[in-house]
């Protein structure tokens, strides 16, 4: 469950649903290929039509601090019920900002959070292959998240994809005028590790102030 891709032009949270539920050791195409649905379901506001959401100077301005909210939500709001949706709000300037609502041809346009129907949704109005629902969608990731999960956080590049999945377009040589493709403002030669690892050495983030609990209590 990637709770948090971000940096200051684009953000996305994705949910990846894997076929094995314990610790299993994998190699080379194998882990990505046949074990987890690599590209997951995922809310990133600019890929789905709201450009002006997040970023500087923008609705959740990315040059000033922030809190970011996600909320679990079960079908019979219970500790023990079957993950239904993964619900995200923002909270600035003592302000609660709620998710961007989507704006593509396709997909219910009420929509502000994951769940399986729009990850469906979003599959078929991005014209990609539903591999989150092969390994069970959202009542997969509720077993394992049952099982106790682990937080990680850091600063990463990619060597495979630049990022571009998150902040330009993907693929490179795609067209930005099709839905799904454009994903940010960053051009497509940005984000290559061999160049960012000398130019941005430097570049720094604050996790700060991290709760968990009940809907509503860390807030």
């Amino acid at each position: 469950m990637d709770v948090w891709d971000a940096n200051s032009i684009s953000s996305a949270f994705t949910s990846h649903p894997c076929l094995v539920s314990q610790q299993t050791r994998c190699s080379g195409a194998q882990c990505i290929n046949n074990l987890c649905d690599s590209d997951g379901c995922d809310f990133n506001s600019f890929r789905l039509g709201e450009k002006g959401f997040y970023g500087k100077n923008m609705e959740l301005n990315t040059d000033q601090r922030f809190t970011v909210v996600t909320q679990f939500i079960s079908s019979d709001n219970t500790t023990t019920g079957t993950l239904s949706e993964i619900r995200r709000l923002y909270i600035q300037n003592g302000q609660i900002i709620q998710n961007s609502k989507v704006n593509v041809p396709g997909i219910d346009s009420t929509t502000d959070s994951i769940t399986d129907t729009y990850c469906e949704e979003q599959e078929l109005a991005f014209n990609n292959t539903n591999t989150f629902r092969q390994p069970g969608g959202l009542a997969h990731v509720r077993s394992n998240m049952a099982k106790g999960m682990v937080m990680v956080m850091s600063i990463w590049n990619d060597h495979d994809g630049n990022m571009l999945w998150l902040d330009s377009n993907y693929p490179a040589d795609g067209n930005s005028s099709e839905p799904g493709v454009s994903r940010g403002t960053c051009p497509v030669s940005s984000g290559k590790p061999q160049s960012i690892e000398i130019t941005e050495i430097n570049a720094m983030v604050t996790f700060s102030d991290i709760r968990f609990g009940d809907i509503g209590s860390t807030f």
